[in-house]
């Protein structure tokens, strides 16, 4: 790996004066290191895999590759010099470094490689990922999603299923069987529906073998150099689903135009576009009128992501704002070491822990559900109750993170207003809030999800007899308004979630028996010291 030029020797004796009292560069991270990352420590078959990862990801060169993909943003060329159609997007050699990294070390294939813990695996794998650049987590993500719905389907098994397995990256637009490797996307959003797709308009003329051609609109499609996308269109069986590649079977452009690129408030690295169907190839997946469940499947697995990418951001907010303050002094201490700073950062490092604890409770979910019905059903309503909280917590830990540097950190050089804008993107990505608030209600109407609910809370009331109040009311009150049902639920769970202690100890407390309303107004009710360690060591 390359230095940057800040690695250079910069000089400190200036002309009118001399640089003092500044924290060094942040440096390389053993993300691996983390103590929150203990769930996923000792997965035999993983270990070796992961602990090399976390450097990768955690190195400082990592990080400046993530700057690079999202300063230089992508370029649409929709034609060739010869007026001839193309859609291709031209990227930045960074964005193309990111992919490589992740790709190679199974952040998108490693779940469904690896039985055995494999999803526990992914999420520390996306954890860490996250470090480097979440623009180019979207991708990733896709990619391991739609696994469970190629697996479904004989012909997508045996054509597309390889390409989305392999733990490689093949950046080429060319068709399928001339790639290493494959990425996937999703395009279901219009610009009339958003989240009620039952009111997309896009049409499919359905032939033999469930071929069709598209035609239609979608507002949002992310990562449009993916070889393919599940897709939703109406036929005369009414809305289902459709894989609709870049390439056509007969090796030549499928007429998927990109209309224009989103101008977004973060993630830059990663294209998100507005697309057409121009009498686009495609092949049905899943049932004649029946592509939202078919997509659900997809979904289902992006939301698990959203949590692990918003829990990332989190962490490392947190980790920046506490490299910070350990090097900075002001009134003649270490920020450290003063006892509102401590307060501050020991609140953020607990929601931080939190969203990780989240994130592995869901992924534990999804390696049992195969085997377990109750877990299959569990997961059902878990991941939802997790994306909602995390995903919500997350702007508002990075932005008070990011004041804790004081000026510094409104300053793009320190990597937070980035992260910042980044932040509230999980919360929309596969339904916002009150989308999420209503399918887990949804879900609680299934009897199997209701009573792995109940058997689950029941469970951590009575070995967890502090947080047996909220218990009774969650048991009481499924009626309640949804989203605060969501946030208690997630504060039940994530207190399960935590280790025996003083994080656990420290979550009743701030988020149960005392909640404060502005980070770090907890009076040291909590033993900041033990938790912030957990952060400062690696």
């Amino acid at each position: 790996m390359g230095k940057s030029m800040s690695d250079n020797t910069p000089r400190s004796e200036l002309a009118t004066h001399e640089v003092t009292n500044q924290p060094p560069l942040p440096g390389d991270f053993d993300l691996f290191g983390d103590p929150a990352m203990a769930p996923a420590h000792d997965l035999e078959g993983h270990g070796e895999h992961l602990a090399a990862f976390g450097k990768l990801a955690g190195s400082a060169h990592a990080r400046e590759q993530g700057r690079l993909a999202n300063e230089n943003k992508p370029v649409l060329r929709a034609f060739d010099a010869r007026g001839r159609r193309i859609d291709e997007i031209d990227y930045h050699p960074a964005y193309h470094e990111l992919m490589q990294l992740g790709l190679q070390n199974g952040v998108s294939a490693r779940a469904w490689t690896h039985s055995a813990n494999g999803q526990i695996a992914h999420a520390a794998l996306s954890q860490m990922m996250a470090w480097a650049d979440t623009g180019v987590g979207c991708p990733m993500t896709m990619t391991y999603a739609v696994v469970p719905v190629l697996q479904k389907e004989s012909w997508t098994a045996d054509t597309w299923l390889p390409g989305a397995l392999a733990t490689d990256y093949d950046k080429n637009c060319q068709p399928k069987d001339q790639k290493t490797a494959l990425t996937f996307g999703m395009a279901m959003t219009e610009k009339q529906g958003g989240s009620d797709l039952r009111a997309n308009t896009t049409r499919a003329q359905v032939g033999a073998d469930g071929e069709a051609e598209l035609i239609g609109h979608k507002w949002f499609c992310s990562a449009p150099m993916s070889d393919a996308f599940l897709t939703l269109a109406y036929e005369d069986n009414g809305l289902s689903c459709f894989l609709v590649p870049k390439w056509k079977p007969d090796n030549t452009r499928n007429a998927i135009e990109i209309q224009r690129l989103k101008d977004k408030m973060g993630d830059h690295s990663n294209a998100s576009s507005e697309i057409e169907y121009r009498s686009a190839w495609g092949r049905r997946v899943g049932e004649p009128g029946r592509g939202i469940p078919t997509i659900i499947n997809m979904a289902h697995h992006t939301r698990f992501d959203c949590v692990s990418g918003s829990a990332a951001g989190m962490r490392k907010a947190v980790k920046l704002a506490i490299h910070h303050v350990s090097h900075r002094t002001a009134f003649q201490r270490k920020l450290i070491d003063q006892p509102l700073m401590q307060n501050t950062l020991a609140d953020l490092a607990l929601e931080s822990e939190a969203a990780m604890a989240l994130s592995f409770a869901v992924a534990t979910s999804f390696d049992a559900a195969a085997k377990n019905p109750h877990m299959a059903a569990f997961s059902r309503v878990l991941t939802p109750i997790a994306k909602y909280w995390v995903c919500k917590r997350q702007p508002s830990v990075v932005a008070e993170a990011l004041e804790c540097l004081g000026g510094v950190g409104f300053v793009e050089e320190s990597g937070l207003p980035n992260l910042f804008r980044t932040s509230p993107l999980n919360s929309v990505w596969e339904g916002s809030g009150n989308v999420i608030a209503l399918d887990i209600q949804r879900a609680l109407q299934d009897k199997a999800v209701a009573q792995a609910f109940a058997d689950e809370i029941r469970r951590i009331g009575d070995e967890i007899p502090a947080i047996a109040p909220l218990i009774n009311w969650l048991s009481e009150n499924p009626a309640a308004d949804p989203r605060l049902f969501a946030e208690r639920a997630a504060i039940v769970f994530a207190c399960d979630a935590l280790p025996v202690g003083p994080v656990r100890d420290g979550w009743i407390t701030l988020r149960l028996m005392a909640p404060n309303h502005i980070w770090g107004a907890n009076g040291a009710q909590i033993d900041g010291e033990a938790i912030l360690a957990r952060v400062q060591g690696w």
